[in-house]
């Protein structure tokens, strides 16, 4: 359950191979850098937390995960939560809630619940990851125009209000620098891709804004003296009353890291040909976001571009991972005083191109033109996101998809009476020449098609109230019933009965699902209605019926 991939990669490992982890590990790290800085001031704390996330956190990841490849750190995806968190309780509060989504993260791995997050409907995912875009493009508005005006709001309604009264006073310096920025970013590639763009964006925006003294802020005109030095571990004093007030956040931000780092190591394994292993990879995100926490950072999960720029580069094992994490300690230690010069316009650059790439706007239109059941979650979920809550949006999206599904696995389960004369028994084709047998007098036969589950059960038991004369002889027919549940089981039990209190036979006939027949038996069901009353066939279940009659 539980084997780190360093184990199996380190018993190969050769000299070559670690030249090509060493490159591809100091390559993340200095793409790792401004996105650090990036993504922690937009969750609302200072940059230094990022940074320490990304080094303390990414090593911890490569070095227990359950990939060859993930390279672990802060990412876009938990701004929103860790900036509804940082508002509401303070930085504090982030760090308990970072170490208790820890503590989920490693109960989940070792529940072996690995597997079961390939469950959560990708219309979900798709509409909290498109709202999580649209809500960090809005939270940089202010410094991508450079807006003279107080703190962002946290709503969105209100931040856009906001805004809309601050754009008489933009500052031309700011845009120039934020569309430089992304136009460095989205054209630098087609020079290089050993040296990162938006690196290439940050040094010549900075050394502009420097030598031209741009009237623009900077991380140190925000943020003032920054250390970048590793503090002590430990912890704030944990009350029970925060505990309590933090849990739903806390879960939300295990839930979207074991997401986020799983959908990143499947990606991975797509571009390696490698198999990860999901319960080990939780473990690892989970001792990740605790040490995290010790450290005063936080959240961290796998990042899909940045273990995609791993692999480009020839990172093959977990020692890439733990290179990018001892690179950015070694930035920070010698060249960390430098980044007070970074502009905001820079950073907020970075991050519109890190919003549209997490967009996903053409995978949303698509769903969105698909079937209504999942256009209604994936819209549901979209708007919760952006005018209410991620958690909210997270919750109501999933209950909403389990209800649409159930409604959808309702309409391919039928309960008919089938009144004719003469009963097809064959198996197979519907089309193929099949043998008839009669319907005796005195007898009724029902057929169930599809799951016999809550959602469908009332289908089943309207059918039978249609009954007006008690029958001698009630068979039912489940040749393609392939689960029931314990509403579908009550019915059968009302069903034996209404039954016997009349006078009449229950038989059940072609019960091929193993599933079905084990429920049947684990609630009496078989005992009370008869094992020779549970046939392979109908014409067998007739023959029953004769044989009692005589």
């Amino acid at each position: 359950m539980f084997r780190p991939k360093l184990l199996d990669t380190l018993q190969q490992y050769d000299r070559q191979q670690f030249s090509k982890d060493l490159t591809a590990g100091i390559i993340v790290g200095i793409v790792a850098l401004p996105l650090a800085i990036a993504f922690a001031i937009a969750s609302g704390v200072s940059p230094e937390k990022g940074i320490i996330t990304a080094i303390v956190a990414g090593f911890i990841i490569s070095l227990l995960g359950g990939s060859r490849v993930q390279i672990g750190g802060p990412t876009g995806a938990f701004i929103v939560v860790v900036y509804g968190i940082v508002a509401q309780y303070g930085v504090n509060g982030l760090i308990i809630a970072t170490f208790i989504a820890g503590l989920i993260l490693l109960i989940m791995g070792f529940a072996k619940m690995g597997t079961l997050i390939k469950y959560i409907p990708y219309p979900l995912i798709t509409g909290f990851t498109t709202g999580i875009a649209l809500i960090i493009f809005s939270s940089v508005i202010k410094d991508f125009f450079g807006l003279e005006m107080g703190a962002v709001p946290a709503d969105f309604l209100t931040k856009w209000m906001t805004y809309s009264k601050a754009f008489s006073a933009i500052n031309i310096y700011a845009v120039v620098i934020s569309m430089l920025t992304i136009l460095i970013i989205i054209y630098w590639p087609k020079i290089t891709y050993k040296i990162p763009g938006s690196l290439v964006a940050i040094i010549i925006t900075t050394a502009a804004t420097s030598f031209l003294s741009f009237p623009t802020d900077t991380i140190g005109s925000r943020f003032g003296n920054i250390s970048f030095s590793l503090p002590a571990p430990g912890l704030p004093l944990i009350e029970w009353a925060t505990i309590q007030n933090l849990i739903r956040p806390a879960f939300t931000i295990a839930l979207l890291g074991a997401i986020e780092s799983l959908l990143s190591a499947v990606v991975a394994d797509g571009m390696t040909g490698g198999n990860h292993r999901s319960n080990t990879e939780l473990i690892a995100q989970g001792g990740g976001n605790i040490l995290s926490a010790l450290f005063g950072g936080i959240p961290a999960t796998g990042a899909i571009a940045r273990t995609a720029t791993n692999v480009k580069n020839g990172g093959r094992t977990p020692v890439a991972g733990m290179i990018h994490s001892l690179t950015l300690l070694i930035i920070v230690l010698f060249v960390g005083r430098w980044a007070a010069l970074i502009p905001m316009a820079t950073l907020a650059g970075i991050l519109v191109t890190v919003a549209y790439n997490m967009s996903e706007w053409k995978n949303f239109l698509s769903i969105a033109r698909g079937s209504k059941s999942d256009a209604i979650v994936l819209i549901t979920t979209f708007l919760l996101t952006v005018l209410v809550d991620l958690t909210v949006a997270i919750e109501i999206g999933m209950v909403l998809a389990a209800f649409l599904f159930m409604r959808k696995m309702t309409q391919f389960s039928s309960v008919a009476s089938i009144t004719n004369d003469f009963v097809q028994l064959n198996h197979g084709d519907e089309t193929a020449k099949t043998d008839a047998f009669q319907l005796p007098k005195g007898v009724e036969l029902f057929e169930i098609n599809g799951p016999l589950f809550f959602g469908a059960a009332y289908k089943f038991k309207d059918a039978i109230r249609v009954i007006e004369n008690p029958p001698l002889a009630l068979i039912i027919r489940m040749r393609n019933v392939p689960i029931i549940d314990a509403t579908g089981i009550n019915i059968l039990k009302d069903v034996h009965k209404s039954a016997s209190s009349r006078g009449t036979k229950l038989i059940l006939a072609e019960v091929h699902s193993e599933q079905v027949m084990k429920e049947l038996r684990q609630s009496r069901l078989v005992f009370l209605i008869g094992k020779a009353n549970i046939l392979p066939t109908v014409e067998a279940a007739i023959r029953r019926y004769q044989q009692w009659r005589s």
